[in-house]
């Protein structure tokens, strides 16, 4: 017997287990065409985990997976229904099994499988041909079928679990060896398989009777011995059916297999096949860890671009003197190239102080500047740590940083610029890692920096909480140790440096780089502007109105107590709908599964107002005070920069599927205006002495776009001659004149239009109206029967977004919908709504987006430098100007919103601002 330790050890992969196990562990995964991969993604990683896992002691010299060729084997010969009740596979694997079979093949791992025989039986005759030579057999897989087959030199291996399965683990399974295992199978059947076995036999009493009488042939034989009459009598009736059993559950091990045990020889993967076939997949992750592992074994790979992402060694510099400032100046000059990041005290970056910069040129290489650590406690004594000046850095960096020869790179450089013009450096030009994941990969995921690393690079960053703690205990980063701030800060810099190396490639290859680069980085630039400017608010009108809200909630509070006919918690959700439904006893209550509390939301709420009862629709008035008050009027007062004067609102690019902007701190899109209330918050945004602010609102800009996209003439003719639309709906759906309309019919009209962007169902649409869910599709069918262009339009949507797992706007931005693979029907449903909705809303985005880009270089040139634009909301931007400057500004804001589509596209209605001016935004507006 060779040494065991030199001899060959072949591994066989159960490859139908390993794909089963990966479908059911993974949510559906789709390529960029829509390719259902979740399937192979888990293989390809259980795959490479295996060969990434295994010890010298365990590694292979030998490898093969194992498939299954069909449902159709020798087995159905001797008992045709043999596996007849295995459901078929789910649809959406179907498609993955070759992709699969292409997976193991990019791994340089022979495939193997063979018609009218399972994968356990070519599995049997290749461990046993491996075993007859010397070697060491592992069969990885859990699969219970195969443990007939372990003996001294042949083991299973649960990769899941990470456990070996020996001769002794056969025993605890199933209370024999494995040399009797097909015995206690043949007893005990398997309705999985549809193997019969004996009735009312299961596996611990199969066990016991072939440990009793040694084989299945010696019990069948001496089966009148047994003393239990029915056990006996079945042993007796069900005899052959038994040994039909034993047949079934018995592996070939000499299936007439043509590929010898030499050609599974191990071998490394070859570097364009295996990178081809993950690109192809998109599993960046997996491309990573790939490198990460083979570095530059990989066959043909070319080590310079390997490690350009995946470093041999780390190292990062603390850089507290001039002469190693000068030294890194001199690099990234060498370079061409720097990614840049900064820390602070804040993430405010109007109130954040600079507390040091770190820098990175090339992988695993990266240092940090401090610049305003103090001593690491709350002493203002205490003795700070030695850093260069504030002032010297900034100096010395600043012909670098604003050289235009010199690429800056940056994770969510909006707020790094924002924080280095606030210095004096106004960095350019850049790149924003963020922003590119967005323009490629919307909607499939957060494109945050620790996101991206963990599904580019398979890295996860250090946590803020581990250097600066949590809650009550946490500091700000100037309090940070100069030695953790380092590993910290320099990190963060050299992760976005490797996520660019990634991901600006692709831009080019997916067709992404228009939309990177004329609507997403010089907005990045644009928006900075915006939130260094601010707006200024009216604080007594804040505190006016806290208290008129509050007087409003007191006086509701009386209301709803009266209505109740007690006093209870109006903000307690548990209590209200113990009022609601127990007390009063009305109907429709539902409680959460989770707390067993009614759930008593708005739209619970909402519903039962619909109906006519008063209390829910107080309930709802006082929610509404009450957030006016704490999330605007009283936190606005707070959020007033004791510098400025001003608020500071923050934009956030990336954070939709569509392109829409959000905001935060303060959030200024959520502020209501269909309200009294809401529109008093408004009147608090006022000019400086002397100003005036201007609000320029495209008129029904999505309505527009779909007459667009989905070439509806009577919406294009409408819009072009200037008539109502929403009165042209109304009497194109309920044939009524236009003119002296109804204002209800109008509003009718009016829900259905905006509506249908949304994909609106008759349950809604009757909400929203007041009426009968019948009426409500009534007035949905009429309106899809007068505009058929639109169905088509969201037919075709649909279908194109379930073909290739996005949308795109009309200006080539991709929106994914995950959930358009969803199994739960609800679910998909909603990404049906969100595929009709995205390209519409997405290209409205995208227009004021290009409209923004364009506005400070068109007031300038106008002469206007001194109209300065402060906010955007939804479909209006807000401006700021000398009253004496009204008309002109008014002109060269309407002129550029109303042209943003040109020259790139020539929309075929006409787009339309409507412009208000006034001494606070509600005037305006």
């Amino acid at each position: 017997m060779p040494d065991p330790a030199k001899r060959p050890h072949l591994y066989l992969i159960d490859g139908s287990g390993y794909i089963f196990r990966a479908y059911h562990a993974l949510p559906p995964i789709s390529r960029g065409d829509g390719t259902p991969v979740g399937a192979v993604y888990g293989f390809s990683n259980m795959l490479f985990k295996l060969l990434q896992d295994l010890g010298d002691n365990d590694r292979p010299s030998h490898l093969a997976v194992i498939f299954d060729a069909g449902r159709t084997t020798f087995r159905n010969d001797i008992y045709p229904e043999y596996k007849a009740h295995r459901p078929p596979a789910p649809e959406d694997l179907i498609p993955q099994f070759p992709i699969i079979r292409e997976a193991v093949e990019a791994f340089g791992v022979e495939a193997i499988e063979m018609q009218g025989y399972e994968a356990d039986d070519l599995i049997a005759t290749y461990a046993t041909q491996a075993r007859d030579k010397g070697w060491r057999v592992t069969i990885v897989s859990s699969d219970k079928d195969l443990m007939q087959l372990i003996d001294d030199n042949i083991s299973m291996f649960d990769s899941m679990k990470s456990t070996r399965i020996g001769i002794d683990g056969v025993a605890d399974k199933f209370g024999v060896g494995p040399d009797r295992v097909i015995d206690v199978q043949a007893l005990a059947g398997d309705s999985a398989d549809n193997v019969p076995g004996v009735p009312g036999i299961g596996v611990k009493t199969a066990a016991q009777l072939i440990n009793e009488y040694g084989n299945l042939e010696t019990l069948l034989d001496k089966a009148e011995e047994i003393k239990q009459p029915k056990r006996r009598q079945n042993l007796i009736d069900f005899a052959e059916q038994a040994r039909v059993s034993k047949q079934l559950v018995t592996l070939a091990v000499d299936a007439p297999v043509e590929t010898g045990l030499d050609a599974f020889a191990v071998r490394n993967p070859q570097a364009e096949k295996l990178l081809s076939f993950i690109d192809k997949q998109q599993f960046r992750s997996l491309r990573a860890k790939v490198l990460n592992h083979y570095g530059d074994t990989l066959e043909g790979s070319d080590p310079v671009t390997d490690v350009l992402v995946t470093p041999k060694e780390i190292e990062y510099q603390c850089v507290t003197t001039k002469d190693v400032l000068a030294t890194w100046v001199e690099h990234i000059k060498k370079a061409g190239q720097v990614t840049i990041d900064t820390e602070t005290t804040s993430l405010d970056p109007m109130l954040a102080d600079l507390v040091g910069i770190s820098l990175s040129i090339e992988p695993g290489k990266a240092c940090y500047i401090p610049v305003g650590h103090v001593g690491e406690s709350d002493d203002l004594l205490a003795e700070a740590p030695e850093q260069l000046s504030k002032d010297h850095v900034i100096q010395t960096l600043k012909p670098v940083l604003e050289d235009r020869s010199i690429l800056k790179i940056a994770q969510n450089m909006k707020y790094d610029r924002t924080i280095l013009a606030r210095c004096g450096i106004n960095v350019s030009p850049f790149d924003d890692t963020m922003l590119i994941s967005y323009a490629l990969d919307a909607g499939k995921h957060g494109h945050g920096m620790d996101e991206l690393a963990g599904i580019h690079l398979d890295i996860t960053p250090i946590p803020f909480k581990e250097i600066a703690g949590t809650g009550k205990n946490q500091i700000t980063f100037d309090k940070v140790p100069l030695d953790k701030a380092t590993t910290y800060a320099a990190e963060d810099a050299d992760i976005t440096g490797r996520l660019w190396r990634i991901l600006k490639p692709r831009l080019a290859a997916e067709g992404a780089t228009t939309v990177y680069e004329t609507l997403e980085r010089p907005l990045s630039s644009v928006l900075s502007a915006m939130e260094q400017e601010g707006v200024k608010v009216d604080t007594d009108t804040l505190r006016r109105l806290s208290n008129e809200f509050a007087t409003g909630m007191a006086s509701l509070e009386t209301e709803i107590h009266e209505l109740a006919g007690r006093e209870f918690n109006i903000a307690s959700p548990k209590q209200l709908g113990e009022i609601l439904f127990d007390e009063m006893g009305l109907s429709g209550g539902k409680r959460s599964a989770k707390t067993g509390a009614y759930t008593t939301n708005a739209e619970v709420l909402e519903a039962l107002a619909a109906e006519g009862h008063t209390l829910p629709a107080k309930v709802l008035e006082y929610r509404q005070f009450a957030k006016l008050k704490s999330t605007y009027t009283d936190a606005l007062v707070a959020q007033v920069n004791p510098t400025t004067g001003r608020v500071h609102t923050s934009y956030h690019m990336a954070a939709t599927t569509t392109g829409r902007l959000s905001s935060n701190d303060p959030n200024l899109q959520n502020i209501p205006i269909r309200t009294s209330a809401g529109r008093k918050i408004r009147q608090a945004f006022i000019p400086e002495a002397g100003n005036i602010l201007l609000a320029a609102d495209y008129s029904q800009i999505e309505l527009r776009v779909l007459a667009h996209m989905a070439d509806i003439d009577a919406l294009k003719t409408a819009f072009s001659d200037g008539i109502d639309i929403h009165a042209m709906t109304a009497s194109e759906v309920f044939g009524v004149p236009i003119d002296d309309m109804d204002p209800m019919v109008r509003r009718q009209a009016k829900a259905i239009n905006f509506g249908i962007i949304y994909g609106i169902s008759a349950f809604g649409l009757a909400r929203q109206l007041g009426i009968s869910r019948g009426d409500a599709q009534t007035y949905i069918n009429a309106y899809f029967e007068k505009f058929p262009g639109i169905r088509a339009y969201m037919d075709t949507t649909i279908d194109f977004a379930k073909k290739h797992g996005y949308v795109e706007t009309l200006f080539g931005r991709k929106c994914h919908i995950k959930a358009l693979t969803e199994k739960n029907p609800m679910r998909r449903q909603f990404g049906e709504r969100a595929a009709i909705n995205a390209p519409i809303q997405g290209t409205a985005a995208d227009i004021l987006r290009r409209a923004m880009i364009r506005m400070p270089k068109a007031l300038k040139e106008a002469g206007l430098e001194e109209v300065k634009m402060l906010l955007q909301v939804h479909d209006e931007l807000v401006f700021e100007l000398p009253e004496t400057l009204r008309d002109k500004a008014e002109t060269v804001i309407r002129e550029t919103m109303e042209a943003a589509c040109k020259p790139v596209l020539d929309l075929s209605v006409p787009l339309v601002v409507d412009c208000g001016f006034g001494a606070n935004w509600d005037e305006a507006h």
